[in-house]
């Protein structure tokens, strides 16, 4: 004889031991006089749940999910719309920068300009001033000038009187003094 004859021989009686013991024991569901009731309650309760599952649950499910990918979807859309807005605020931001940055330095070459003119305008009178300044000091120094080549004349004049008298015993006319001096200061 096989193994598997003596295998399948010792399954069989082992079986066959054990549906003694089942029936023997009350346990229905292992004992085949049982086994078309339970079959037909199986297929009942098989169909109610399927009925159950097929027009309650499962299309209430596929609602749910429907219903959370329209919503996944119109969330996708709102984010794509915000994403549109917020390129169209950034292009709007960078240009209204872009034309602050333009007139900021428009006004700074304005105020730079007219602070150019100012200057301009200051150091003009400032140059003015001291054009009046300096004519009226040369003036003074040319009138200090004359006034001191005058008494340099007087005073040479007087000398020369003073040695002429003191030399000769004479005094000298006051043209004659005037001439000698005048000569001198030429020659």
């Amino acid at each position: 004889m096989s193994v598997f004859a003596i295998v399948t021989s010792a399954a069989a009686a082992a079986a066959e031991e054990a549906q003694g013991e089942a029936a023997s024991a009350g346990l229905p569901q292992l004992d085949p006089t049982w086994w078309p009731s339970q079959l037909f309650w199986l297929a009942i309760t098989f169909s109610a749940l399927y009925w159950l599952m097929s027009s309650r649950f499962l299309p209430a499910i596929g609602g749910a999910i429907e219903e959370r990918r329209d919503r996944i979807a119109d969330d996708l859309d709102k984010a794509g719309d915000f994403e549109r807005a917020a390129e169209e605020a950034e292009t709007t931001y960078n240009q209204a920068l872009a034309d602050a940055k333009a007139k900021a330095q428009g006004i700074a070459a304005d105020t730079r300009a007219e602070m150019d003119a100012e200057i301009a305008r200051l150091q003009a009178e400032t140059d003015e001033k001291l054009d009046e300044q300096i004519a009226s000091a040369e003036a003074r120094i040319n009138e200090m000038k004359t006034d001191a080549a005058a008494k340099v004349s007087e005073a040479a004049a007087e000398t020369a009187r003073a040695v002429v008298e003191t030399l000769i015993d004479e005094a000298p006319t006051a043209e004659a003094v005037e001439r000698a001096v005048e000569s001198a200061a030429r020659g």
